[in-house]
Formats: structure tokens, sequence, C-alpha cells
């Protein structure tokens, strides 16, 4: 199907080598300021419930290096061939937080540390929970799951992913919107008017453009509106060259495990949304080859492995998926690259900093591109399969998505015994998505009947389940 997808790249290295290492870059960038955040808020939760800093695991280094390793060890259970990026999950902060506030038993007087360990073997079980799944799927088949996941749900979820993201990125841009504009700006007019290698890294030269001007700002004294400098570099001057990341052994307790595993649930339909968003974008059909259950598995086992080593979940980044959609170089090698530059970070403390001092502001203005890229493509997924709206159960489906995704903006917390548990936004717009989709009256979608709809999804596999006439 690439042949189909006019004007992009498949096999990068037609590019050269510079180029090949300059979109690793890119989408280093691309995963770098939402990444390095989940662990900067952990941090957080744990300094203010357990009143000490977090110094093992869940670090910036620790964070980079798990999504460096799961994003190479996703890459090797999909048979080198889906371009995603594993990142820092933001749906397990809410999980993060619950066992950080945890005062009962033996967490009364535990370490911020001790809790962090004990998070963290929550989210191996919610990684040993994907493969649950992905085990699921290789046994009954994907077309049969794929039923209960038709454009009218995994659309409407994709715009939701992209959406639900839209305010953090406002809330970034805000701290200073002169340097967010330009960051937008250049990377608009890069990607419209660029010539040659400059028109397939718009994001990078956002980036680079726009941390100049904030030196130069800098430089001449200038502030953020709040008063804050605009680049601190105090961090720097203290980091050292090389370090090894201060990993942490996870520790496992049924308390932390029943407040962490069930976020898999969110996760993993985002994972399903995600694969269906790429798919689309790069228009080559995942789904079926490799197969969504080495998908799953993939980010499972990387899930597993980073907090096995202290580090936060991972999932599959939308952010990275609009720079495919930007770029137009679909290459997975292109995203293992940006992999081994995620890996050499966590060991350059000093490299490590001088990045983590990009603005928030430039981190918005960019993301104002990605993440609406995200919510276009879903209405792209609606749209190319003709999704009748003027159905009354079409429209409740997709109405109450969008409601469920975006109104549970907190997510919805309940008890299980002792311990708490949050469903996001997402996990509850998808659930609720899928179960509508099976029980409303008149459904008439059939996977696999209609390859030209499916394959614009990105997700077409010939239904074998029933034998055509």
């Amino acid at each position: 199907m690439s042949e189909k997808n006019s004007g992009a790249i498949r096999d990068a290295r037609q590019l050269g080598i510079p180029k090949m290492l300059i979109l690793g870059l890119q989408h280093m960038f691309a995963m770098f300021g939402s990444t390095i955040l989940v662990p900067i808020l952990v941090s957080g939760y744990f300094s203010a419930a357990c009143g000490e800093e977090l110094t093992r695991g869940l670090t910036v280094s620790v964070t980079l290096f798990c999504a460096g390793v799961g994003t190479l060890m996703f890459h090797f259970c999909s048979k080198l061939k889906v371009p995603a990026f594993l990142g820092s999950s933001f749906a397990f902060l809410g999980g993060f937080s619950t066992v950080a506030n945890l005062n009962n038993g033996m967490y009364a007087t535990m370490s911020a540390n001790d809790k962090a360990a004990y998070a963290c073997g929550g989210v191996v079980v919610a990684g040993a929970l994907y493969l649950i799944l992905a085990l699921i799927i290789k046994l009954v088949g994907v077309n049969r799951v794929m039923k209960f996941l038709p454009p009218v749900v995994t659309g409407p979820i994709i715009i939701c992913i992209g959406l639900s993201l839209a305010s953090s990125a406002i809330s970034s841009a805000s701290t200073n919107w002169l340097l967010a504009i330009i960051a937008l700006g250049v990377i608009i007019i890069f990607n419209i008017w660029g010539k040659g290698m400059f028109k397939i890294i718009p994001i990078l030269m956002g980036v680079v453009i726009s941390y100049v001007v904030a030196v130069i700002l800098n430089a001449c004294g200038i502030t953020n509106p709040d008063g804050s400098a605009i680049l601190n570099f105090s961090s720097v001057a203290s980091a050292s060259w090389v370090g090894i990341p201060a990993f942490q052994i996870c520790k496992f307790d049924v308390t932390a495990i029943l407040v962490m595993a069930p976020i898999a649930i969110a996760s993993m339909m985002e994972h399903i949304g995600d694969m269906s968003a790429i798919s689309a974008t790069v228009e080559e059909n995942f789904i079926e080859d490799p197969g969504l259950h080495r998908t799953l598995m993939g980010d499972g086992i990387a899930t597993a492995f980073a907090g096995l080593v202290g580090g936060p979940a991972n999932t599959t980044y939308g952010e990275n998926t609009g720079v495919l959609e930007l770029s137009r170089v679909h290459d997975p090698r292109v995203i293992r690259l940006a992999a081994v530059f995620a890996i050499v970070l966590s060991f350059i403390p000093k490299f490590s900093s001088i990045i983590a001092t990009m603005p928030t502001a430039i981190i918005g203005g960019v993301s104002f591109m990605l993440y609406g890229m995200i919510s276009a493509i879903g209405v792209r997924n609606v749209v190319e399969n003709r999704v009748d709206l003027t159905k009354s159960r079409n429209l409740i489906i997709a109405g109450v998505i969008f409601v469920c995704g975006l109104g549970f903006s907190d997510g919805l917390t309940f008890a299980v015994g002792s311990a708490e548990i949050t469903l996001t936004g997402l996990a509850i717009a998808a659930i609720v998505g899928i179960l509508l989709n099976a029980i409303l009256p008149g459904n008439d979608y059939t996977f696999g009947s209609n390859p030209s709809g499916d394959k614009s999804r990105g997700v077409y596999v010939m239904n074998t389940d029933n034998k055509e006439k």
C-alpha cells in the first residue's frame, strides 16, 4: 500500500545517513517534552505526599533509558515494521498520585523511594495484562476482535486522543505566547514552503529556531510574562557529563497492584487507537501485519521492563505519529535512531539538562500542530469510511465517546477494597463506545466486507469468519 501513499518515504536510507540522523533527532525532540514531563510530575506527587524528593527511579534519566530500550523492544516484537515510538504514559499519573498518598499499614511510614518502587511493581503487572490480551487476540483472531472496533468507534476515539491533549498545549504555550507562535509558525512555513530536506524536518526546525530566539531574548534580559526567566541553566552547571541512571528495582504489594494494574485497560485501548492512527497515517495494515497481538506484546514487554527498573509505564506516542504525518518519512529505522538517541542521552546528565531547559512555551507551540494532527487523522477515518451520522445509533456512539473522552478530564475514580482506581477519560470513552456499538441495534458494519473503507483506516483484514457467497 505504500505506493498509494503519494510522496511518502518508506526507506529512509535513500536519503543518506546524515539526513536519517537528523530525522531521528526530530522524533527524539517530538517525544522529549512529554516523556520527561511524566517523571517531573510524579516526583512532585511523592515530594508533596512524603516530604522528600525521589532519588532513585522515576527520574528523567531513567525515563529516557526506558523509553529508548522500550521502543527497541517494541520494534523487535513487531518485526521491525511499525514506526512507533514508546514514551511515558500519562494514563498512570493518577495511579502514582494515589500510591504516593497511601498512608495505611506499611505505607504509613514508608519513604518516597520505597513507595515509588511498589508503584512500579504495579506497572509491571499492568504490562503483563497486555500480554494476556495479546494472547486472546492470537487465539481468537484479529477479525473477531476488530468487529468491536468499527470506524464509528475508533474514529472518535482517535479524535479524543488529540483533543484531550489540547489543554496541555494551551497551558504550555501560555507561558510565553511569542515563543509558542514562533515555533508553530516556523513549522507551518517549513512544512508548506520548505524545500528539500527542510520540508521533512519542520518540527526540528521549529524547535531549533524558536530556541535560538529564546536564547537571544534571554540574553537581552527579556523575561516571560509572569516575570520568570525564559531560560534557566542552573541545573546544567551542576550536572555531570557522564552518569548511570539511578535505577530502582520494583517491589510488589497487592494494594499498589490494585491501584496501578487496572489502568492497563486505559492504556491498552489507547494502544489500539494509536495503532489505528499510525496505520491510517502510513497506509500500512499493521493490525494484520505484524498483527495487533504483536504490537500489544511489544508495548506490554516495554511497560513491564520500565516498571522493573523503576521507570514509568510506556505507551505508543501520538506526538511521533504527528511527525510521521508531517515529514512523510515512514521508515521505522528513523524511530529506532530516536530510541538510540534517548538511550545515549540517559547516560549524559549534562546534555539531558541542556535539552530540559527548552522553554515550556516552545513545547506548547509544537504541540499545537502535533495534537491537532492526531485529531485530524481521526476525522479522516470517519470521513473516508463514510460513517453515516444521519443514523441515530452512530450519532449516539460518537457523541457519547466525545463527552466521555473530553468530559472526564480527571478520569473516574472508584474504590476497590482500600485502594482507589482511576480510569482516564479515554479509557472510559473506549469502553463505553465499544459497549454501545455491541448492544445498540442497527449495526450495519461487518469487518472485512468493505476493503476500500477498511484499507483507508489502515486496518483491513480479509474476513475469514464468514465464507463469501
